[in-house]
């Protein structure tokens, strides 16, 4: 008698956590993937601030200035690498999966703060801050009668500020000799937010006066020269022939 096996009959069963280990095999790996892309997030934060002017001379100033942008997006972007690596050793079981995505979750959070935070800094950093310079000073003429020349510079400036320049008669001490500018201006950005001025006047100096003293600062800053302030002005101080 010739017996006909039964369908299905000779086949070892399929332990039914095969096909769910396949599955969260296959998930680990796209949560390994992301954590690949979150291990660039340096590299990322370093490009944007590349692509926004950010030199490498102009981050060394950012950061002899204490500038709390670029520290902020450094240690975000190493968090970020930090939560990937840690994704990356952890095991793509069911339990792991969720520990790693809430890992990544983590990277992701740092990894976009990192980029918000370098994009504000590399505008603060590469803006410098509308401080104004004053060069290429000179003094013509003989008491009371002389010419003052110079130059104002600067750039980074808000298109809705301004630059006020003032010329003052002073002692040796830097105090001034009388109570009224023997100059006074306000000069205004172009749409680049730079400005760019050839001053040249004549000024009557009081007999009493030691020098010339050149003040350029942006509207609203202090006027003290000596002030450790971001927004401080420039002064500049000729002696008198």
């Amino acid at each position: 008698m010739i017996r006909v096996p039964r369908p299905g009959a000779g086949r070892e069963p399929q332990p039914p956590t095969a096909g769910l280990n396949e599955v969260q095999a296959r998930v680990g790996k796209r949560l390994d993937d992301v954590a690949k892309i979150l291990a660039g997030a340096l590299v990322a934060v370093a490009g944007i601030m590349t692509t926004l002017g950010l030199t490498s001379d102009v981050v060394f100033v950012a950061l002899n200035n204490e500038s709390w942008p670029i520290y902020v997006a450094s240690l975000c972007a190493i968090l970020a690498i930090v939560c990937s690596v840690v994704a990356l050793l952890i095991h793509p079981t069911r339990r792991g999966n969720l520990w790693e995505t809430a890992v990544l979750v983590l990277g992701v959070i740092f990894y976009m703060t990192a980029l918000i935070v370098a994009v504000v800094g590399a505008a603060d950093a590469a803006s410098g801050n509308g401080r104004p310079n004053i060069t290429h000073m000179l003094i013509e003429g003989h008491r009371p009668d002389l010419k003052v020349r110079f130059d104002v510079h600067a750039d980074g400036v808000d298109r809705w500020a301004t630059i006020d320049v003032y010329v003052n008669g002073v002692n040796k001490d830097g105090s001034p000799v009388t109570d009224e500018d023997l100059y006074e201006s306000t000069l205004r950005p172009n749409d680049k937010g730079e400005v760019s001025q050839r001053v040249s006047v004549a000024v009557s100096v009081p007999r009493s006066a030691w020098g010339i003293q050149i003040t350029a600062l942006t509207s609203g800053g202090d006027v003290d020269c000596e002030v450790r302030s971001s927004r401080g002005p420039t002064c500049s101080t000729l002696q008198l022939p």
